[in-house]
């Protein structure tokens, strides 16, 4: 296989080098409109199977252009490129996933469906971590319990040493962090989509030590298209984006003042966008390579019987490197990697069981953990009611399949849908 992956940020990179970790992988081609920028531990496995190139994503001939002789693209651009991306993707022949982030984009994917169909391709936004496995791990909640009368998903990417003011650091895109804090977000109350203020609701989520209380607020595009796929289905769903206590009472200000607005304002006789200021001044100060990071993550469905399934993820770096860390990014797993149990209450005051580590089977990972060489393939926190459950075995549920093949969102098999919700483009003749 041919692998296309646009843009060498952070997330673009880390593609690049588990696509190259793939001996069926025959080349990867990282396209970003600065080539160069590509990091220390990709310019060192350049050669026959890494290939550089540049590419101005704004103008469809080059995009086209990149795409031949691919068979798939992986897009790490920024959000607003998702749509003419797959686009291309489609009008080229090629297969194409992106990062998401934007619902409204998403939706307007599916308008490329019956194309896609026609050129035998799928395209599969929304593969991240939130929008994406957050996701596929609630849709898993849904059908284990039921009728599900709430669905709450948390997620956040946070640094393990906070610093004021904002107490964070660039993980990924700054434009896509922004764009989350300013798209309204869509929820489902009373089983009706609806949107709520980004910033809203500020709720205070208890997770282990280190990481102590974080506070949850609403956000675009981390529900993705759930909303609709379970219109009338589920009372309420709701997605929440976790940071560290006072977050929200700096960047809502800060949006309220207009500094975050796509619309243009002149200066001293030149038009700038005050986003674009925004992000050209911030951006030095929480850019922190050195600063390591974690993930915290919660699901938690209830169901109409009473019964309740959650889980909970806490992944961060622990002290010791693996001997080839020096050329792997932060966050593959050639680093050792941390990963909680931390057990999840069944509702305020009440003491939880102590989680279990879905996995291939508990003696497998109990081996690996006495070895400490745990890696950084999720294993998620659960606790199903008082019973204590670990049966997704080969991690299933993150390709949003049951281990005997049906759906993981209770559907039936003669239809087409991603672990996300929205319908999958994709002939029966490229089913996994």
């Amino acid at each position: 296989m041919r692998m296309l992956v646009l843009g060498a940020g952070l997330q673009g990179s880390a593609c690049a080098f588990d696509l190259l970790r793939h001996p069926e992988v025959e080349r990867v081609t990282l396209a970003d409109l600065q080539p160069h920028r590509a990091p220390a531990f990709l310019k060192k496995r350049r050669g026959k199977r890494l290939v550089t190139a540049r590419l101005d994503a704004k103008r469809a001939p080059e995009l086209r252009k990149v795409m031949r002789g691919h068979d798939a693209v992986m897009n790490a651009l920024p959000y607003y490129f998702n749509y003419p991306v797959a686009k291309a993707a489609v009008a080229m022949g090629l297969h194409c996933a992106d990062l998401g982030g934007n619902t409204e984009i998403v939706q307007k994917q599916k308008t490329l469906h019956a194309a896609a169909q026609r050129k035998h391709v799928s395209v599969i936004p929304d593969c991240g971590l939130a929008p994406g496995m957050v996701n596929i791990i609630a849709a898993e909640g849904i059908r284990r319990v039921g009728e599900a009368e709430s669905v709450k998903m948390f997620v956040g990417g946070l640094p393990q040493k906070p610093e004021p003011p904002l107490n964070y650091q660039i993980v990924y895109s700054l434009e896509g962090a922004l764009d989350y804090y300013t798209t309204p977000s869509w929820v489902l109350r009373e089983g009706r989509p609806e949107r709520v203020d980004a910033l809203s609701e500020v709720e205070a989520v208890e997770f282990p030590s280190p990481v102590g209380t974080l506070e949850a607020f609403h956000t675009g595009g981390g529900i993705s298209t759930m909303p609709w796929a379970y219109r009338g289905q589920v009372r309420t769903m709701e997605y929440k984006t976790l940071r560290y206590p006072g977050h929200v009472a700096i960047m809502r200000p800060i949006r309220e003042l207009g500094l975050l607005s796509l619309d243009p304002v002149t200066v001293k006789g030149m038009t700038i966008v005050p986003r674009e200021a925004f992000i050209a001044t911030v951006s030095p100060q929480l850019t922190k390579p050195n600063s390591r990071d974690l993930v915290a993550l919660r699901v938690e469905v209830q169901g109409r019987s009473g019964r309740r399934v959650a889980w909970q993820l806490l992944d961060q770096r622990r002290k010791q490197v693996a001997p080839d860390a020096a050329t792997a990014p932060p966050g593959v797993d050639s680093h050792p990697r941390d990963f909680d149990r931390g057990a999840v209450p069944r509702s305020p005051g009440e003491k939880a069981d102590r989680a279990v580590v879905v996995s291939a089977g508990d003696e497998a990972w109990a081996r690996a953990h006495r070895a400490g060489t745990r890696r950084a393939a999720a294993r998620v926190s659960e606790i199903v009611g008082e019973r204590r459950d670990n049966s997704i075995a080969g991690w299933a549920v993150r390709r949003g399949q049951r281990p005997d093949g049906d759906s993981a969102h209770g559907r039936p098999s003669g239809r087409s849908a991603s672990p996300i919700g929205c319908e999958l483009s994709r002939s029966s003749s490229h089913r996994s």
